[in-house]
């Protein structure tokens, strides 16, 4: 998934950044909600992560204008203030859940699982598709018995097509939501993972298909 972090404090973005990276997800980082506004128009994002106290701004106000837009992206916001009142304001402006600062990282991550299950409609940590269950939160797929891993990049992939089967998400649009705009990856990474998660998915009626000169999408064979 492709998440957008506004923060102003470099040290904690870069914290933020690393331990989501290594969840498998693209993030990429707003010092500024300038910088954030310039992110949202070019690029589209699974979640956003919102300090409220910027150096331009206040991140409420940004909450709330990016819910008159009518834009649906889910956000998590990152405030150190922990009075009710406050917690509930942010709630009411259109966040999908607050974190405290400082915070733990492990919390963190159980916070963006939980928001994205809802964003998706999943109430429960595992999908079923075809003749397989999977289960993000341990990055497996379940079929005739047997448990295979998903390794990061394959699991974050999965997810997407799981998302939605049947529907065709063209290379850019995968690109777009798998690698952050500071990643350097070559033309072929597509590619490589769609590979990878086939032979992971070898042996059930699941199955990844290109469509030529379009994208790839889950079906059932």
């Amino acid at each position: 998934m492709r998440f957008l972090l506004v923060e102003d404090s470099a040290d904690l973005a870069e914290t933020v950044k690393t331990r989501l990276s290594m969840d498998g997800h693209a993030v990429d980082w707003a010092a500024t909600l300038a910088e954030a506004s310039d992110h949202l128009a070019v690029a589209e994002y699974d979640l956003i992560l919102l300090d409220v106290m910027l150096p331009d701004g206040d991140g409420r106000e940004f909450l709330a204008a990016h819910r008159r837009a009518q834009r649906t992206t889910p956000v998590i916001v990152m405030t150190a203030r922990s009075a009710v009142s406050d917690r509930v304001a942010m709630l009411d402006s259109g966040a999908d859940d607050y974190i405290t600062k400082p915070f733990d990282f492990l919390e963190l991550s159980a916070r963006v699982r939980a928001v994205l299950r809802r964003q998706s409609g999943q109430a429960e940590n595992t999908q079923s598709f075809a003749d397989l269950t999977f289960n993000p939160l341990q990055a497996s797929i379940r079929f005739g018995g047997e448990v295979r891993e998903l390794r990061n990049r394959e699991l974050r992939l999965f997810e997407i097509l799981m998302s939605a089967p049947g529907r065709i998400y063209s290379k850019s649009q995968l690109y777009d939501r798998l690698f952050s705009v500071s990643e350097t990856v070559s033309d072929n990474a597509i590619e490589v993972y769609v590979g990878r998660l086939r032979k992971k998915l070898d042996g059930s009626r699941a199955r990844i298909e290109t469509v030529r000169g379009v994208g790839y999408r889950l079906t059932e064979g």
